[in-house]
């Protein structure tokens, strides 16, 4: 991997911009690689009207974990996009952080899966996710660097 692309990446979402959903969910990247990315997340601002973890707010954790991974397994010469997610969730949170953990399942030339396991500050399990992303040489809709 390129040390240089994998500061990038890290950057990216450890050090995101006020305009980035990354930055309005206050989540924070703890540990980042390849094969496992951890990344919490507070509860509050986060919650549905019923005061508890909206089950977006999960998926958006879930997601960008999981994309982080299939990022830096992609290396610099490919970009990843979620093409699938799903989650399960098991209980409510009410307060403090969530942590979730995304490790890798399949990681291919072309795709890449990701667990993503969710967690109360009590290590409970709060929601279980899945998500595939897509590596392509571009992103779609956009076009090449250089061109």
């Amino acid at each position: 991997m390129d040390q240089d692309h994998e500061q990038r990446l890290r950057a990216a979402f450890t050090e995101a911009g006020p305009d980035t959903l990354v930055s309005r969910m206050g989540i924070r990247i703890l540990e980042a690689s390849a094969e496992r990315v951890v990344g919490s997340m507070p509860v509050a601002g986060n919650t549905q009207p019923y005061g508890l973890l909206h089950g977006g707010a999960s998926c958006v954790l879930a997601e960008t974990l999981g994309s982080l991974g299939s990022a830096l397994h992609a290396g610099p010469d490919l970009v990843t996009v979620g093409i699938e997610i799903s989650a399960s969730h098991h209980r409510g949170a009410v307060g403090g952080e969530v942590t979730g953990v995304a490790t890798r399942l399949h990681g291919g030339r072309t795709m890449t899966t990701y667990e993503i396991v969710i967690s109360d500050d009590q290590g409970r399990r709060i929601c279980t996710a899945r998500l595939s992303c897509l590596l392509r040489k571009a992103v779609p809709g956009k076009p090449p660097a250089g061109g």
